[in-house]
């Protein structure tokens, strides 16, 4: 019996909730403002009830008949004299709202702990921004920071969460050398275990420091809202891109500014190269590629080097053409990809010819996803075969004309297996995990803008597109569903992402995994016509889920 599908006020009440509370508290703020010198003079007038009460007390009862004579005889007088009552009224009010004015200090200054602290930034840049040969430096030994410091900020604790620091114009900032050795040093003296942004401003001989906050690692896999061509590899700074997408955080939705990878014949990084260490998240960004990838239409092919069986519950799933984890396996599999690269670019040269729009086929996007492939060209060289990576030289030249997109993940370790078209050809780039500054430039091109923090949750790191900046990065939470490990509403996310599981028969299956038994058939693209692999020849066997 099928089920019946909730009401809407029980699927949404969250977002009328949430929407509730943003209206109240905006009508709470608005009537705040509109009413704010009624509660100024509201509260003037009791400081003066309370003083008056406060000077009556404290009369002597023998003086209060005569203060009681004097005060009928000047409110006498008052309401004689013209205009003398609204003269009084307006008095009065003067004083009430003078009274129940906002006197609360305003800071003038840093403290005594916040001065010490900024004169030991100061002091510890002095040898950095300071020559013998300058007869008025702005960094010396014993000089006031004033000049030097135009604006900060502390937190609770006392550390420094922003600074602006002006410097000579003499100093080197054009090299890159000059300004990790200023980092180095302001991000120990400012205090380590925070990520800092360093915003260097070359034309005004300006550097800004500022404290960033942690990016959010609770935002799992979910129907993002993009559009196809458009991958969404993590979220990032809210100043560093100019988009946000709708998201939800455990049961609260919230706008979070996402990096977005577009791929297609238009796109510039048609391919995609990720690095990290062992447990950074790379097969997490990976098979989140994969759930978008297949949500707009795609088809997916995996090949796993490392065998652990994470991506177990593709295999089978509509749209997923293969899921291989051996040497002979990926060989076909890359083989077939590389002839069906060929075969798509010569039907859209004909149909091109015929003036005739390009064959359907052709133009169903195709992603090749490969996780630690250096493992089996190591393994394929020790049974003597062919090096599966030369396979990969055909999709990275052409793919992005035949609408295949290549994604690869490697660890620092095996980054020297990659064969040079990889990294060619891999423009959009991904560090993961804890890295050295000089790994992190090694694969990036540039050096992040923010110091890297010695300890990183899974999937955080860094992400350039081309020739673009350097962003900040948080993936989405994409574990395997299968691993009892992770989190369960995590792992429940990727079940309701997953397609349906794909039978010999043509029905549904069951939730277990699958592999695929049979190597995918390759032909030669003058012969095919269409797709090379047919879905009868590609038996199931289905395994016991971990």
């Amino acid at each position: 019996m099928a089920r019946r599908p909730l009401p809407r006020i029980l699927t949404r009440g969250t977002a009328s909730l949430a929407r509730g509370r943003d209206f109240a508290r905006t009508a709470a703020d608005s009537a705040t403002d509109v009413l704010h010198p009624l509660l100024t003079i509201g509260r003037g007038l009791r400081i003066l009830a309370a003083a008056g009460r406060r000077t009556w007390a404290a009369t002597p009862k023998d003086k209060r008949g005569p203060a009681l004579f004097l005060g009928a005889a000047v409110v006498l007088a008052v309401a004689l004299v013209p205009y003398g009552p609204l003269a009084a009224m307006i008095t009065l009010m003067a004083a009430a709202a003078w009274q129940g004015r906002d006197r609360t200090p305003v800071k003038t200054g840093p403290s005594d702990a916040e001065t010490e602290r900024l004169g030991s930034l100061y002091e510890a840049l002095v040898p950095y921004f300071s020559i013998p040969e300058d007869p008025s430096p702005l960094f010396a030994h014993g000089g006031d920071w004033d000049e030097a410091f135009s604006g900060y900020e502390f937190d609770e604790s006392g550390r420094v969460t922003r600074l602006r620091i002006r410097y000579p114009a003499y100093f080197t900032d054009g090299e890159a050398a000059s300004r990790a050795r200023i980092e180095t040093l302001l991000h120990a003296k400012s205090g380590r275990g925070r990520e800092y942004h360093f915003d260097w401003d070359e034309e005004g001989n300006q550097l800004d420091l500022r404290v960033l906050a942690a990016l959010p690692t609770g935002i799992a896999a979910q129907p993002f809202v993009t559009s196809p061509g458009e991958t969404v590899l993590g979220f990032t700074d809210p100043a560093a891109v100019q988009r946000t997408l709708p998201v939800v955080e455990g049961d609260e939705p919230r706008d979070v500014p996402p990096v977005i990878w577009r791929t297609g014949p238009r796109s510039t990084e048609p391919h995609l190269l990720a690095v990290g260490q062992p447990g950074s998240g790379t097969s997490t960004l990976l098979r989140s590629i994969a759930l978008q990838a297949l949500r707009h239409g795609g088809d997916v092919m995996i090949v796993e080097g490392g065998g652990s069986g994470e991506y177990a519950c593709l295999s089978g799933r509509a749209g997923v053409l293969a899921v291989e984890c051996g040497p002979t396996g990926a060989l076909a599999t890359l083989e077939w990809a590389a002839h069906e690269t060929e075969r798509r670019l010569i039907a859209t040269h004909r149909a091109r010819e015929a003036g005739l729009p390009a064959p359907e086929d052709t133009r169903r996007p195709l992603w090749i996803l490969l996780d630690r492939p250096s493992v089996l060209a190591h393994l394929a060289a020790a049974d003597g075969r062919p090096d599966p990576l030369a396979q990969l030289q055909v999709p990275l030249r052409h793919g992005r004309a035949a609408h295949i997109t290549v994604v690869v993940a490697e660890q620092f370790d095996h980054l020297e297996l990659l064969n040079d078209a990889v990294w060619q050809h891999t423009r959009a780039r991904v560090v993961l995990g804890p890295a050295a500054l000089q790994q992190i430039t090694d694969v990036l091109g540039l050096p992040p803008h923010t110091t890297p923090p010695a300890q990183l949750p899974p999937g955080r790191g860094y992400a350039r597109l081309g020739t673009g900046p350097v962003h900040r990065l948080q993936v989405p939470a994409t574990p395997d569903p299968y691993d009892d490990g992770t989190h369960p509403g995590h792992r429940q996310a990727v079940m309701e992402l997953l397609p349906e599981r794909q039978t010999p028969g043509g029905g549904g299956g069951g939730e277990g995994p699958a592999t695929l038994s049979k190597p995918l058939q390759v032909q030669p693209p003058a012969q095919s016509q269409g797709s090379s692999i047919d879905a009868s020849e590609i038996p199931e066997v289905p395994a016991e889920a971990p």
